[in-house]
């Protein structure tokens, strides 16, 4: 078995955010975050432990993704949902959020661990690529058009 310091020291060295939430109530409240996540968000453990993680949101929301995240953590599942979130800065990056519950010896849920990957440049070169095509299936039926005004 691992011991704890063993465990603490694997988890500072991921180059993935993760955090620790414990269930309050509604909330999901923050009691640990790993260095990667300080990196990814500017937020030091300080500013953000003890709340809950939707304060990276700023205000805007993806409804859809947010509804599936809320539905996995109602039901106890496991789940992973890209989100627009921003940094303390102020910049916004894109978040592959992967959550899983974990249970205690009661088999009772108490705690969600959470893996942020910044995947900003995925995301970003799957937008340009997705307008590529619109704008050459545009030019693809403009040639068509153009084609059939000059047949006899």
């Amino acid at each position: 078995m691992i011991n704890a310091k063993l465990l603490q020291r694997m988890l500072d060295a991921s180059n993935d955010g993760i955090v620790v939430a414990e269930q309050e109530g509604e909330d999901n409240i923050l009691i640990y975050v790993n260095p990667a996540f300080e990196r990814l968000t500017g937020y030091t453990s300080n500013e953000i432990l003890y709340q809950d993680c939707r304060f990276l949101q700023n205000g805007e929301r993806d409804e859809t993704a947010l509804a599936l995240i809320r539905q996995a953590i109602d039901s106890g599942q496991p789940c992973r949902q890209r989100l627009r979130n921003f940094r303390k800065d102020g910049t916004a990056f894109w978040n592959e959020l992967s959550i899983t519950p974990v249970y205690n010896e009661a088999d009772k849920l108490t705690y969600f661990i959470g893996i942020q990957k910044d995947v900003t440049e995925q995301v970003e070169a799957q937008q340009e690529v997705d307008e590529l095509k619109r704008q050459l299936e545009q030019a693809q039926s403009r040639i068509r058009a153009l084609e059939n005004d000059q047949r006899p």
